[in-house]
């Protein structure tokens, strides 16, 4: 039986991990959204190209399953990205009906120019949490997440499941 951190009669929203969580999220999106803006950049864009740069995503499919996104809007936002030879698309050598991504240069400076951005900007927030207190914070959301990644199991879209058919 899970422990009892909640309780029905004394529970509110906004103590909530999840709402917590999302507040947090969505605060600093906004912060970071307005700082890449002046260098005429957007959040979606910058987290696809980190996607890809990490080895987080390969393709459209795994950024979409990965962000909940719409996939027609990601292949739109990924388009843009390679009108401007930020990214390109490339036919993968193991299987060609896959269409990878990866960085250019341009993406790459690109990059080297936003990353510090988003430091700051985390930095920022987090200025008053000793390291240790940083360390900790990531540290329990890689287990909360870990533990809700059991809860709630990878689930493959129709498509997938059919190319596995």
């Amino acid at each position: 039986m899970a422990k009892a951190h909640y309780k029905p009669e004394s529970f509110h929203l906004r103590d909530s991990i999840g709402y917590l969580v999302k507040r947090s999220q969505r605060l600093m999106q906004e912060r970071i959204e307005g700082l890449f803006e002046k260098q005429d950049f957007t959040l979606q864009q910058w987290v696809v190209l980190m996607y890809v740069r990490d080895g987080l995503a390969v393709t459209v499919a795994d950024i979409c399953r990965d962000l909940h996104h719409d996939s027609g809007a990601m292949t739109r936002l990924v388009d843009q990205l390679e009108d401007r030879k930020l990214i390109e698309r490339r036919r993968s050598a193991e299987d060609r009906r896959v269409i990878e991504l990866s960085l250019t240069k341009a993406g790459s400076d690109v990059l080297d120019t936003l990353v510090p951005t988003a430091c700051d900007a985390l930095n920022t927030a987090l200025d008053g949490f000793s390291r240790e207190e940083v360390k900790l914070m990531q540290s329990m959301l890689r287990r909360l997440i870990g533990r809700l990644e059991e809860l709630v199991p990878y689930s493959p879209t129709s498509s997938e499941k059919e190319k596995a058919l």
